[in-house]
């Protein structure tokens, strides 16, 4: 099944770094073949690289193309998201953990000189 749909991106950020990585992690958990287009642009949408470079910020128009047994399903996910029905902040539970402590200078300290070994 092939399932194409414009899409004008409302949520608030656009697609820069998190939500596109938000958008990457959703496209990943289905299977099927995922491409964005922006004007003559065209990238993978299970790529974080290729969905930055597509520079689509709130307001840009896009194209969704999804191929596979779940595409109708995944187009209509990721237009949901775009949309701003869902927001970013609910899925701060699939993004990646990462700790990190900082000085009281403000300088970041590494794993290795906190001791901390389960980073």
């Amino acid at each position: 099944m092939v399932v194409e749909r414009k899409i004008v991106i409302k949520n608030k950020m656009g697609l820069h770094a998190r939500p596109a990585a938000i958008f990457v992690q959703m496209a990943n958990k289905f299977d099927c073949e995922i491409s964005v287009k922006r004007g003559n642009q065209q990238v993978n949408g299970k790529s974080i690289m290729g969905i930055l470079m597509l520079a689509a910020g709130r307001g840009s128009k896009i194209l969704i193309k999804a191929e596979g047994l779940d595409a109708e399903a995944a187009v209509n996910e990721l237009e949901r998201f775009l949309s701003g029905e869902l927001d970013d902040t609910l899925f701060r539970d699939i993004m990646p953990k990462t700790k990190k402590d900082v000085s009281s200078k403000g300088k970041l300290i590494s794993a290795e000189e906190t001791g901390d070994k389960d980073v």
